[in-house]
């Protein structure tokens, strides 16, 4: 059976596991969408009955750098194209390399972004250094279980003090300390935060299918993701 630190494995290893995804995405800030996206930079999204939304092409990310004749701006590789991760003996990844373009192609808010590459779920931070600092989760037990007819695992976990979302608006759990930096020292002030979600991840592709929390204010609240397709060749003409 997986580990905790397998489960986070995962959760770190989805942008070299697959290359297309054809999904359906329920009760998040996008939801109820079905999308077409193929890596790294293309994602074609209609609401479930055929209606066309958005298509986005996004360029990698770039980051400036300075030099003795001045500044000029570099653009980060895709992850195809960057330096391999640091591997597991079990194909999964140990350690992420640093300076790529990970969040494309993003629809609306990171949440979307976070969904696909649920990196935080794998390597917390500290929030005072930005330095890596440990674990985001504290994880029960990992067990084997069926998502939309496909492999997935499937853990109950609560947040450390560690755990650093894409963005703070829009992360995959919700945590006091986050809501603290990201709204202020008084947001949500009644709110009982919840201390357990159940997550999954699907075995093959590393993307977050479904969080629930099960307890707290917000109880219920989570998203679903159904995967219709891994890998399937998408033309172009999808994505004009």
């Amino acid at each position: 059976m997986p580990d905790a630190d397998a489960f986070r494995a995962l959760a770190r290893s989805s942008p070299w596991r697959w290359s297309t995804l054809r999904f359906t995405l329920r009760g998040h800030a996008q939801g109820p969408v079905r999308a077409w996206l193929r890596r790294p930079d293309v994602v074609r999204v209609e609401t479930l009955d055929g209606t066309l939304l958005q298509v986005v092409r996004e360029p990698p990310q770039q980051v400036a750098v300075l030099g003795p004749s001045g500044g000029s701006a570099v653009a980060n590789p895709w992850p195809a194209d960057a330096p391999p991760p640091v591997l597991r003996p079990d194909g999964l990844v140990a350690e992420r390399p640093a300076d790529v373009s990970y969040d494309a192609p993003m629809y609306q808010s990171y949440s979307w972004v976070a969904v696909l590459d649920p990196a935080e779920l794998a390597d917390g931070r500290d929030h005072e250094t930005g330095l890596p600092a440990g674990p985001p989760l504290v994880v029960d037990a990992v067990t084997e279980v069926e998502h939309a007819g496909r492999p997935a695992w499937e853990a109950v976990v609560g947040t450390t003090p560690l755990y650093e979302p894409r963005c703070g608006c829009c992360s995959l759990l919700r945590s006091r300390i986050i809501d603290r930096f990201e709204w202020g020292e008084d947001a949500f002030a009644d709110a009982v935060y919840p201390t357990r979600y159940r997550v999954r991840l699907d075995r093959q592709t590393g993307v977050c299918v479904a969080t629930e929390a099960l307890d707290g204010t917000w109880a219920g609240s989570g998203h679903d993701v159904r995967i219709e397709a891994v890998d399937e060749p998408m033309d172009d003409a999808l994505f004009t």
